[in-house]
């Protein structure tokens, strides 16, 4: 009988550590607390230092040379070169040393043993101060005088990422097949699983906002970096451009370090992040917005829902990413708020061409902030699921009556029963689920005249509290948000049908009078 072909030693050495890696991660992601959902991140448009990232392992004869080129690169910005030496054994950290004390914008940091150019790259991560970082490789294979156009599409405002690539360039040193033919099927891979064009992911040359990089997930410690920095650059909905560049690739014989096997684990790595490990960001805000955009089919229900009660002239408080907006788009004034610096940002990218959209940045528990929506003469606030992240709710809706036009409405959508309350409710940063007695009150104690209300999604009250309270599970998943959406239609029959009540609570409250009422509930 014939014995079975099996995968190389190696191989099967990396995927049984990269299985347990991948168990050791979710526990550890299981055991922290997400409650930073409502917190907003740093985004600053103004772009005045990069920050390049080194990762530095035995190259000791070209390191000298490489920092000289990027110190001298055509960039009007503050430079800073964050070189981490990863276990060099040739003296390579020494030269670097060398060069730092001569020039302060050369930092250099030390692991005390080899563990990967991911490693590297991360702790590279980890102390630069730039506002766009540039991750460099220490070979001489790519030219610093390629930075300029490198960061011109982020300087300008259109993308978030820059990627160079080595096979879109009017000019590039010819390559060996065997090794780009690899690249360009790992890249056809990446495009198919992430749904982009690239032509080169496994470039080294990867140009990323620091706002944007600092939040990414990144755990792989070797060459497997690329395709997860790219892959998680995608779930992100970072905003991607190619430029060509220069390269003048090494050969095997002259030092090259990656090797066939570092293709496999390029697939595994991909297909880990794809669908396997899909938090591609520890902040839990960013995480949500992305899965709940899968929940295309109940967006548009739950605005069919509210249809007759939105106005021409429509403010949205806590728009998030849009994921609501794009269905709010057509109006005739289209007023979207936010808090989240990132957030904002997002909104402007996917609405500047639109002349009846306005984007505002306005945190919402600040007293009177509906003084700064005067000029837009609202006729209608909605707000979905956003009142539960807050606490001063009362005053929230109080602004919210006072920033109406007469008869105009509000229209609130929160979850419901406090009963159902779990962990799932404190990794999204939820203060509170609401009873419909209870919201009705709140908004007739500043004035509203309640127009309608409607608690839903029964089968997901059940859905719920067997995650949150029996499987005690903390996160939702894209995956969870797809399955949902897909059993959507089938899942609102039941509202008819089970006797409990809904997770989710609609309710539209009518401005009769002038002024806000000032009682307490």
């Amino acid at each position: 009988m014939q014995s079975p072909v099996l995968p190389p030693q190696p191989l099967l050495d990396f995927l049984d550590e990269s299985v347990q890696t991948l168990a050791l991660d979710h526990e550890r992601l299981a055991a922290e607390d997400f409650d930073e959902a409502n917190a907003p991140r740093h985004w600053n448009r103004e772009i005045k230092k990069i920050s390049v990232l080194v990762a530095l392992h035995n190259e000791r004869w070209t390191v000298a040379k490489l920092l000289r080129q990027v110190l001298d690169a055509p960039v009007k910005l503050d430079l800073e070169i964050i070189v981490v030496d990863d276990g060099s054994t040739d003296g390579s950290a020494q030269v670097v040393q060398a060069v730092s004390e001569h020039d302060s914008r050369v930092k250099l940091f030390r692991h005390g043993r080899n563990r990967g150019k991911g490693a590297a790259i991360r702790t590279a991560i980890g102390h630069m101060s730039g506002e766009v970082a540039i991750i460099q490789d220490a070979d001489l294979e790519y030219d610093p005088q390629d930075y300029s156009k490198l960061l011109q599409p982020i300087i300008q405002g259109h993308a978030d990422a820059v990627f160079g690539s080595r096979f879109a360039g009017p000019q590039r040193r010819v390559l060996l097949f065997w090794h780009s033919l690899g690249n360009k099927l790992l890249t056809l891979i990446c495009n198919i699983f992430n749904d982009l064009n690239l032509t080169d992911m496994e470039t080294c040359y990867k140009v990323v906002r620091s706002d944007i990089l600092r939040e990414i997930r990144l755990t792989s410690d070797s060459f497997s970096i690329e395709p997860e920095l790219t892959t998680r650059l995608a779930q992100w909905g970072a905003r991607i451009y190619e430029v060509p560049i220069s390269y003048r690739g090494r050969r095997e014989q002259d030092g090259k370090k990656t090797r066939a096997t570092d293709g496999f684990k390029a697939i595994w790595e991909m297909i880990r992040c794809r669908f396997l490990d899909t938090r591609f960001t520890l902040h839990t805000g960013m995480y949500v917005l992305r899965s709940v955009e899968k929940a295309r089919s109940y967006n548009r229900w739950i605005v069919r829902q509210i249809g007759r009660f939105l106005g021409k002239r429509v403010a949205e408080a806590g728009a998030g990413i849009g994921n609501m907006s794009r269905l709010l788009a057509e109006r005739e004034h289209l007023l979207l708020v936010d808090h989240d610096p990132i957030y904002v940002e997002s909104l402007k990218d996917s609405f500047h061409t639109q002349d009846n959209v306005r984007v505002l940045k306005c945190d919402l528990t600040q007293p009177e902030f509906e003084k700064a929506w005067t000029e837009d003469k609202l006729d209608t606030v909605f707000c979905s699921n956003v009142l539960e992240h807050l606490g001063p709710h009362q005053e929230i809706l109080r602004s919210f009556y006072n920033a109406l036009t007469p008869e105009g409405h509000c229209i609130i959508i929160v979850p419901a029963e406090p009963a159902l309350y779990n962990g799932l409710d404190t990794s999204l940063g939820h203060h509170r689920r609401y009873r419909l007695e209870e919201l009705q009150t709140l908004m007739e104690s500043v004035g509203f005249e309640i127009a309608y209300s409607k608690q839903v999604c029964k089968l997901g009250s059940l859905a719920w509290f067997i995650n949150g309270s029996v499987l005690r599970r903390r996160r939702l998943t894209p995956r969870q948000m797809l399955l949902f959406d897909r059993c959507w239609p089938m899942m609102s029959w039941f509202d008819w049908l089970l006797p409990w009540r809904g997770m989710s609570l609609i309710m539209v409250g009518r401005k009769t009078g002038a002024t806000s009422a000032s009682t307490t509930p």
